[in-house]
């Protein structure tokens, strides 16, 4: 939203049902992400020109569809379209049957024929839930009793609902994990900049997996040659496959990538931007990004330029005590106001009340910046951070260290 509120296109923005951060450059509604026809009734109320979905729960609930069919333009694939990140078994078999480079892996519906083949399995032992679980469905297990565990969590448990009703169990790939993000049109594909995040919530990679606590872009073991290589074989292929079985692809695609010794190979797709990967390559972004998202709607983005800064970003999220697991919410934060002009402070989980600020989620804010390059970004992004301050917060101190070492 911060990238959309600079285009010289858009006089207002309305965010539902958003936060502190969004209330200062836009106006918030009070509508739950997930009540599709209450933010139809508002966006047509409102005569409001082009809808952005930025949360995987509605595109996988079809608010696409459903803006559509009322002609209210949306920025987001289609129901069908997003069963690319809904349903980690579509993805799978879709990749298998085109030929996309991906993990071997089995499929269960049962919990005891799951048990039984992770029993005969190597550790390590990736185990995924099939559906949505706010990024969280993926374990990798480093034994069998961690696996053995974690397949009870999800479908003799049902900790994911009806997301854990199937389960992949993969084999784990070994390398190095970078995020490529692409705009597609359903025939056009052009990649944006690839970005590495950080999804444990302790430095060290220890501890158990979260939404992300932190990014940077670019990697410097990431060059033109392998964003080409990734775009020709699993990109663009992929766009071309759900052409093919009818789902047409249109928006953002997210393709997290795992640099093997035989190659790329997709650990997950998703259907939208994600933070904080998004927070470290948006403002790298030149131009316009509502041209760029019009281009999309209209099937033009071939004739559209897509430009990108030289200049690198990382990003920290501050997180509650306790994230992932149980936290509490609504203290005050302090020292906003004390950071540098040229810091980016992008709110995920806080929420205002008069004219404090509180938070309000267990990924509270990313504090964010650019530079010339990694090193210069993360100087100023952990000079920054101490200046901010809720009771309990916690963030990593490592995030985009390992590009210091080369």
């Amino acid at each position: 939203m911060w990238k959309l509120s600079q285009s010289p296109k858009v006089k207002e923005i309305y965010v539902a049902p958003g936060n502190a951060g969004t209330g200062l450059i836009a106006q918030n509604l009070d509508i739950k992400a997930t009540d599709l026809e209450a933010l139809a009734q508002a966006v047509q109320e409102r005569k409001i020109d082009l809808a952005v979905v930025g949360p995987e729960a509605p595109l996988a609930m079809g608010i696409a569809d459903l803006f559509q069919s009322r002609g209210i333009p949306c920025f987001g694939p289609t129901r069908e379209a997003t069963r690319i990140e809904s349903s980690k078994v579509f993805a799978k078999e879709l990749m298998q049957k085109y030929g996309i480079p991906c993990a071997q892996s089995r499929i269960f519906s049962s919990f005891s024929e799951a048990k039984a083949y992770v029993e005969a399995q190597h550790p390590p032992i990736v185990v995924k839930a099939d559906g949505l679980a706010a990024g969280k469905g993926s374990i990798v297990a480093q034994s069998r009793e961690e696996a053995l565990a974690a397949l009870s969590e999800i479908m003799e448990q049902h900790i994911f609902g009806s997301a854990g009703d199937q389960v992949l169990v993969e084999e784990c790939l070994e390398g190095k994990e970078v995020s490529l993000l692409a705009f597609t049109d359903g025939k056009t594909v052009v990649s944006m900049v690839p970005a590495c995040d950080y999804k444990r919530v302790f430095d060290g990679d220890l501890g158990p997996n979260t939404g992300g606590m932190g990014g940077y872009s670019p990697p410097n073991f990431f060059d033109e040659a392998l964003m080409d290589r990734v775009k020709h074989t699993i990109l663009e292929p992929t766009v071309r496959a759900m052409a093919r079985e009818g789902k047409p692809y249109k928006g953002v695609l997210y393709a997290g990538l795992m640099l093997t010794k035989q190659g790329p190979k997709v650990l997950e797709f998703n259907a939208r931007f994600g933070d904080p990967e998004n927070q470290v390559m948006i403002p790298r972004l030149n131009g316009d990004l509502v041209e760029i998202m019009l281009a999309v709607l209209d099937g033009t983005l071939e004739r559209t330029r897509v430009e990108w800064s030289d200049e690198a970003c990382v990003g920290v999220v501050m997180a509650s005590g306790g994230y992932p697991g149980s936290y509490n919410t609504s203290f005050p934060i302090e020292g906003l106001d004390k950071v540098d002009e040229d810091i980016l402070v992008f709110h995920a989980g806080t929420k205002a009340k008069g004219d404090r600020i509180y938070t309000d989620g267990g990924r509270v804010l990313t504090v964010a910046a650019t530079g010339k390059d990694i090193a210069e970004a993360r100087n100023k992004v952990y000079h920054n951070i101490p200046r901010i301050h809720f009771e309990g917060c916690h963030f990593r101190t490592d995030i985009a260290a390992r590009e210091l070492e080369g």
